[in-house]
């Protein structure tokens, strides 16, 4: 871990785990903020209207906690990196197709999008567990609603 001019509250190895999972989640939101953007310019068909709007109110929510993750990963004294290269080499979220995609697939590529991302910000809480609780804390944040999009999600397939 590169030297940081921020000093910050936890120690050493405290920190690693914590910048791990903090760099980790801004990475995996930075993509649903654009796997939801591109599919709210490519989404087609017969619910598409409310699949359309309900496309920007995830992008809404993912480029939120991108903030909020950057600068507790700051607050910590680690540098947060949301640069292209470094989502695209390390995101765990699924690839989203190229083109127009129906409603329907939409709906179906966004669940298992929320689902993956469910998983790791899952296992982040669990990382953060011992080694801080205020990371923790914003993670159980994101989760909280990430958790009520992808029910949201859900229920157009039910």
């Amino acid at each position: 871990m590169a030297n940081s001019p921020l000093k910050g509250p936890l120690k050493e190895s405290d920190k690693e785990v914590t910048a791990n999972v903090l760099q980790s989640t801004l990475v995996d939101l930075i993509d649903l903020s654009l796997i939801a953007k591109q599919a709210h310019w490519n989404v087609v068909g017969r619910h598409f209207r409310s699949v359309h709007l309900q496309l920007d109110e995830l992008v809404s929510a993912a480029r939120r906690f991108v903030d909020d993750v950057a600068e507790r990963a700051s607050a910590i004294g680690v540098s947060p990196n949301g640069k292209a290269k470094t989502v695209v080499e390390n995101s765990s979220l699924p690839e989203y197709p190229e083109s127009w995609q129906s409603t329907d697939l939409t709906v179906d590529k966004i669940v298992d999008t929320l689902g993956r991302l469910i998983q790791r910000l899952r296992m982040g809480i669990d990382e953060t567990d011992k080694s801080d609780l205020v990371t923790q804390d914003l993670l159980i944040e994101i989760a909280e609603e990430m958790e009520k999009q992808h029910w949201m999600w859900q229920a157009q397939k039910a």
